[in-house]
């Protein structure tokens, strides 16, 4: 076990505090909440400050009753609009949210393998993909495809009876829909729940096999010390506060670009495995990753650090979802800032937070083409939000690096 400081990015078990003035509506959002919502929402925070948690469960079914979701970070409350409904179209159900899928998760896994694989506007990509697998795929291979409000063509390329419904591995492969475009990170919460493998395979399709690219995966995730697998890896400075934008995909030891098997400190979403059973413990992805920009390497390092400690609880940084335009020099800083709360709680003789040793996310070897995709991720803003929560959740973990 790790010993790290508590400070801002990891708070401690929940104690009192000054009230809080909340943030009453997600940033993605188009609108906040109505006068009458807000009003609960600042009440619940007061009854928060006041450890009142039976006052402040209630006035959350209040909020949720009303139509919005509440979410906590720390003493920071946001509330968005509820989840988009489920729909029934000629017989076909269209989901707006994980909870109305029927589950597998907790039945135990019947297969070797799930992959999961998200589909709106792209079908002769998810075409290629598809037909690598079915050629390639290992028997016992289930293929989840989330068509997320997907176009006509790629609806069209997903019906019963078209030919990407093909079985791949003796399975035929399942089509998820969802009702409306929902977020990246949404729409692979919803194809997750219909995972029954053992081990799942997330893919966006840029990234197709020449060979079976699973095996070797699921030999690597045999051993407790390895917290996922990959064919495509990411690689920052040891023992330096992790500045995501840093990150490169040559290894940072020359001798080891040409292993078969390599440590990095994250990997690249396009060929990205992990078991399910810690997508149960450690998940669901942060829905608030409307783009899929940096949920990779967030995921890759929640895998690595794995379960928290009992009473701890994460505090997101304030700033978090409003940043101007980011550089260099500024990511460089917050980076900086974090490790050096971490020390300077640490030398104040600040209470410590046991952290799990972290286990290894490890780049294989595999036969796989790829097409050609920019790194890093360009600097949209909602690319950007997603980089600084990749910061603020594991800057300061230089264990991690």
């Amino acid at each position: 076990m790790a010993s790290v400081a508590s400070h801002r990015h990891v708070a401690t078990l929940r104690g009192p505090g000054p009230a809080i003035l909340p943030c009453v509506s997600d940033q993605t959002s188009p609108a906040g909440p109505p006068a009458d919502v807000t009003h609960l929402v600042r009440e619940r925070s007061e009854a928060r400050a006041r450890q009142d948690w039976t006052r402040a469960d209630a006035l959350k079914a209040q909020i949720e009753a009303a139509g919005w979701r509440v979410v906590d970070r720390g003493n920071r409350t946001s509330v968005s609009a509820a989840a988009p409904a489920t729909l029934d179209v000629d017989g076909e159900l269209r989901y707006g949210a994980a909870s109305a899928v029927t589950s597998l998760l907790d039945a135990p896994a019947t297969l070797a393998w799930t992959v999961v694989v998200p589909a709106s506007e792209q079908p002769e990509r998810i075409s290629r993909l598809l037909t690598a697998l079915r050629a390639h795929a290992p028997a016992g291979t289930q293929v989840v495809v989330v068509a997320n409000d997907p176009s006509e063509a790629q609806a069209a390329a997903l019906a019963v009876d078209a030919p990407d419904r093909a079985p791949i591995g003796d399975i035929v492969p399942e089509v998820v829909r969802t009702s409306t475009r929902l977020g990246y990170a949404a729409a692979l919460n919803i194809a997750l729940q219909r995972a029954a493998g053992e081990f799942v395979l997330l893919t966006d399709a840029t990234a197709w096999p020449t060979g079976d690219a699973l095996t070797a995966l699921a030999a690597a995730l045999q051993d407790p010390t390895v917290g996922a697998a990959g064919g495509f890896g990411l690689y920052g400075a040891a023992d330096a506060p992790l500045r995501p934008n840093a990150l490169t995909r040559e290894p940072v030891a020359d001798e080891a670009a040409g292993e078969d098997a390599t440590e990095a400190n994250a990997l690249e979403g396009s060929w990205l495995a992990f078991r399910r059973s810690d997508y149960r413990e450690l998940g669901p992805f942060d829905e608030r990753f409307v783009t899929p920009s940096w949920l990779d390497v967030l995921w890759t390092l929640r895998l690595r650090a794995g379960a928290e400690p009992e009473g701890a609880e994460y505090v997101e940084s304030e700033e978090a979802e409003d940043r101007g335009e980011s550089d260099e020099s500024s990511v460089t800083a917050a980076a900086d800032a974090a490790a050096n709360a971490a020390a300077g709680g640490a030398d104040s003789g600040e209470h410590e937070t046991q952290m799990p040793a972290p286990r290894r996310a490890v780049r294989l070897e595999l036969p796989l083409e790829r097409d050609e995709v920019a790194w890093p991720p360009d600097r949209s803003r909602l690319n950007r939000r997603n980089m600084y929560r990749v910061l603020d959740r594991f800057g300061w973990r230089e264990d991690l690096t």
